[in-house]
């Protein structure tokens, strides 16, 4: 899932003054909670069905939805935050949720007691809502960054399937150009996968380094980068991928404009929660791949991502309450068999177990794929510093210049960690 928007501008000037959490309501007290999630109408019907379960289940608690797209999320919630006036119970994305920590505007869950059972859920996602020590926001549920592959495509190019539990980032290059020279170039290899800067952080990962620490300083070293962009040079200078105009053509488009969607090509870099949308939309049976490199590296780079987190404002009135919520949200069998995988797949393992039968096909292949890699994961991803919105657009600027031979990779380098630095006030 590739989120391309900057963070609202109004988060940057908050000043926050948290209020101190009251007492929840008790008796027949009734309580009123605020809960903000941003996305399209059928996540807005489910989640007004979860919140009337959960209104059953405890009738002295009242939950109101504030949603909306995501275009227009950011600044609602920037805009209310600023006044003072936040949902109790928010809806983070991993980019700004340190923005919204050290501004002092989400609760420390480790203030609401038992009331939150983080116990049962996914340990490998867990870190992403850390911050100093503190557990700031849970996630909904997981992902997993992979390489979709069209297995027809592949056939019909007369190469074979990769084994991607053995080959390497050299492998993954040749068979692109080996597609599109037995094809007679009808069929393109792979689509671009570094407009996206979570494929570097897989090949960083992979050499026991990372795109963050967990202060959000830059965490790799410069040659490390330098030899992934020449990883894409090299494929492009082959002709496993398009020309670098195709290639921001077919990044722009999104992935309903993407090679495995127009079945023009064999493989692109997806998230595992896109296989179902990239299957209907192509037509086609899709299969999802570890990226490359992964058996010869240090450590595997493939990781597990929270969907989206919970998190519960600084200024709630009713913070046990909230966290009630929270907990039903996560670990209540009658919100996860409404939810399913719409916020990622469960990040309640045994949920996630018990319920997988219930998912869609794909998701049922998702889950599959994130049980066998899931051995392999090295931890979590800490949370992006703050301005890590302004890296996706970095990203792409530079991988752009790299495709049409404005820098070198050596340059591309140079380029996109000073750019970064500025942009997250990093080192």
């Amino acid at each position: 899932m590739r989120l391309g928007l900057k963070p609202a501008a109004g988060v940057a000037a908050l000043a926050l003054a948290a209020t101190a959490c009251g007492g929840g309501g008790s008796g027949d007290e009734t309580v009123e909670l605020r809960f903000s999630w941003w996305g399209a109408d059928d996540r807005h019907e489910t989640t007004q069905q979860v919140i009337k379960r959960f209104e059953k289940a405890h009738p002295n608690i009242d939950v109101t939805g504030e949603y909306t797209d995501w275009a227009s999320y950011w600044d609602r919630l920037a805009t209310n935050t600023a006044a003072n006036d936040a949902p109790d119970v928010i809806t983070m994305e991993e980019r700004y949720l340190r923005e919204y920590a050290d501004r002092g505007a989400l609760l420390d869950l480790g203030e609401v007691g038992d009331q939150l059972d983080t116990s049962k859920l996914d340990k490998l996602v867990m870190g992403g809502g850390k911050l100093d020590g503190s557990l700031y926001a849970v996630p909904t549920g997981v992902n997993a960054f992979t390489i979709m592959a069209d297995p027809q495509a592949f056939e019909e190019a007369g190469v074979e399937m990769p084994d991607d539990a053995t080959w390497t980032w050299e492998d993954w290059v040749d068979t692109a150009v080996e597609i599109n020279e037995k094809s007679d170039g009808e069929i393109i290899g792979t689509q671009d996968i570094a407009f996206n800067e979570q494929s570097f952080q897989i090949y960083a990962r992979q050499r026991e380094q990372a795109l963050y620490d967990k202060s959000g300083a830059l965490n790799f070293q410069p040659e490390t980068m330098t030899g992934y962009w020449e990883h894409m040079v090299r494929l492009h200078e082959e002709g496993g991928a398009p020309s670098a105009a195709k290639s921001v053509e077919l990044e722009a488009g999104g992935p309903d404009q993407s090679v495995l969607a127009t079945n023009s090509g064999a493989m692109a870099a997806f998230w595992t929660n896109q296989l179902g949308t990239m299957e209907e939309t192509s037509g086609r049976d899709l299969e999802l791949l570890r990226f490359p490199g992964e058996s010869d590296s240090a450590q595997a780079g493939t990781f597990f991502k929270p969907a989206m987190h919970y998190a519960i404002s600084a200024g709630t009135e009713h913070p046990e309450e909230a966290a009630m919520f929270v907990d039903f949200l996560l670990n209540d069998k009658r919100a996860a068999e409404l939810i399913l995988a719409d916020r990622g797949l469960p990040a309640n393992t045994e949920l996630r177990e018990q319920l997988a039968g219930e998912f869609p096909e794909a998701d049922q292949e998702s889950a599959e794929f994130l049980k066998e890699i899931e051995p392999d994961v090295a931890g979590a991803v800490p949370p992006p510093p703050i301005g890590a919105g302004d890296v996706v657009d970095i990203t792409m600027r530079v991988n752009e210049d790299l495709l049409f031979g404005d820098i070198t990779p050596e340059q591309a380098t140079e380029q996109w960690r000073s750019e970064v630095q500025d942009a997250t006030g990093g080192e």
